[in-house]
């Protein structure tokens, strides 16, 4: 019994032995020692990459299976719908096209752009309304609206006659209709207030001023007191009065600036539109004019090329008194009338060539020679201030074109240049009064926006509330 069991015991250990060394054997033939080598790397990689775009490829492979309770999301279709024609929806609606004239366009191009039949157009053109009041006043910017349907004919056209009335026009049966629209309008006083920041233009027409409103205050204004190119920084403020009318909510017309006033640094200046005599002027606070009497330059873009005094003349060698100052320019620059004036003499006058001299009443009187062509001007016409009374040229004893600026006072010359020229008249009386009440409405419109919109800048805001002080804003500080 005991030999059997130990038989057993030995038969058992030799099988495991033998077992275990078939293991081992085994391992050692797939050389596997727990981790893989660069070829099964390899070779995982590649069926990785199979079976991906296989996913990407084959339609459906990547679509979940459905599951029991989930079924999967029904197909979705499309279906064309049939619309009503274009042209009927158009005449259900509005059909109306609202077109801005530019530059250089008339009503007939308009009119030819939009596809208008030449009978209509010509029709159209024909209205007395169209011929006596739109055509005279058609300029770029002002809008035009047509009733056009898309595939029809002009059924209608309108347009504004001033900022409370509308012309429209309707075309029915081989007959056009008219009619005046009245349209409310509403008139508000604003105050447009800004800085200069990179361009004057620029700021000031982002803030909804135009080109004119912009020239008024460089060269009706402040072109005396304030050096736009040189004295103005990016800091520096201006502040306008304007009228605006409003129709049907939206803004149709802006007026003329009635006030301003422009902040250069520590320096505050004002100016006010008044009329004087049936004719608008600009005014300083202290009711002085801020037109000069007299344009010390009378021609742009010149340079001086000979003062006022003794010189050699350049044609007869000899020394001479040069009488008046001499200013280099094209030939065909225009020259300008120093002042308000009456045409005193045109023609041609010796050595100074072509002259036009101007009398400016109290004493004063100008001369201008050496002219290439005169202005329309004629002897005994009154002229104003910057009007182009000629041309520069050459003619008389000159050696270049160039105008020849005399200034006299009771007939006797003197150098334009340094004497004291009269001041403006300043109002008075009744007038003045008038302009006082309307001036400190103005100036409190300006000063309480200004505040608003100023209020955390200390030094602007003490600025703009001087004037409550001495009530003379255009005065210097």
């Amino acid at each position: 019994m005991t030999d059997t069991v130990t038989a057993r015991r030995a038969r058992l250990d030799a099988l495991r032995e033998k077992t275990l060394h078939r293991q081992v054997v085994a391992h050692e033939g797939t050389g596997f020692n727990g981790r893989w080598s660069r070829r099964q790397w390899a070779h995982a990689s590649l069926f990785a990459t199979a079976a991906m775009l296989a996913a990407a490829i084959v339609p459906g492979f990547d679509r979940p299976v459905a599951t029991r309770g989930h079924m999967p999301a029904a197909p979705r279709q499309s279906m064309a719908l049939a619309l009503p024609p274009l042209k009927l929806a158009q005449a259900q609606g509005d059909s109306w096209q609202t077109v801005q004239v530019k530059r250089g366009q008339t009503l007939a191009s308009i009119m030819k752009d939009l596809d208008i039949p030449q009978a209509t157009r010509t029709k159209l053109l024909a209205q007395p309304s169209v011929k006596n009041q739109l055509l005279r006043a058609m300029k770029p910017g002002m809008q035009l609206a047509f009733d056009l349907p898309v595939g029809g004919d002009l059924r209608a056209f309108r347009f504004d006659r001033d900022d409370s009335h509308r012309v429209e026009l309707t075309f029915a049966n081989g007959e056009v209709r008219e009619q005046v629209l009245v349209s409310p309008t509403d008139t508000r006083t604003v105050v447009i207030s800004g800085k200069v920041g990179k361009s004057l233009y620029a700021s000031a027409r982002k803030l909804g001023l135009t080109s004119a409103h912009v020239n008024t205050l460089t060269d009706d204004m402040f072109k005396y007191d304030i050096d736009f190119n040189d004295d103005v920084g990016a800091d520096d403020r201006f502040s306008v009065v304007v009228e605006q009318t409003w129709r049907d909510g939206q803004l149709v017309a802006t007026g003329p600036v009635l006030a301003a006033t422009f902040t250069t640094g520590d320096t505050l200046h004002s100016a006010f539109r008044f009329e004087r005599n049936g004719k608008p002027e600009f005014f300083t606070a202290d009711g002085r004019s801020l037109k000069r009497p007299f344009i010390r330059m009378p021609i742009p873009y010149a340079r001086l090329t000979s003062g006022f005094g003794a010189r050699k003349h350049p044609v007869l060698g000899r020394m001479r008194m040069h009488k008046g100052v001499d200013y280099a320019a094209g030939t065909g620059t225009p020259i300008m009338a120093a002042g308000d004036a009456r045409v005193a003499f045109v023609g041609w006058k010796g050595g100074y060539g072509r002259v036009v001299e101007l009398d400016h009443g109290r004493g004063y009187s100008t001369l201008y020679g050496h002219m290439s062509a005169f202005g329309k001007e004629r002897v005994g016409q009154r002229i104003a201030q910057g009007t182009v009374i000629g041309y520069v040229g050459t003619s008389g004893m000159s050696t270049g074109p160039h105008l020849h600026y005399e200034f006299k006072v009771n007939g006797a010359q003197r150098n334009p240049l340094s004497i004291t020229l009269p001041p403006p008249e300043p109002l008075s009386g009744a007038a003045f009064v008038a302009f006082r009440a309307q001036t400190r409405t103005a100036l409190a419109r300006i000063r309480e926006v200004e505040n608003i919109i100023y209020a955390g800048d200390e030094a602007d805001t003490r600025v703009a509330k001087a004037p409550a002080k001495n009530e003379k804003p255009g005065r210097r500080s």
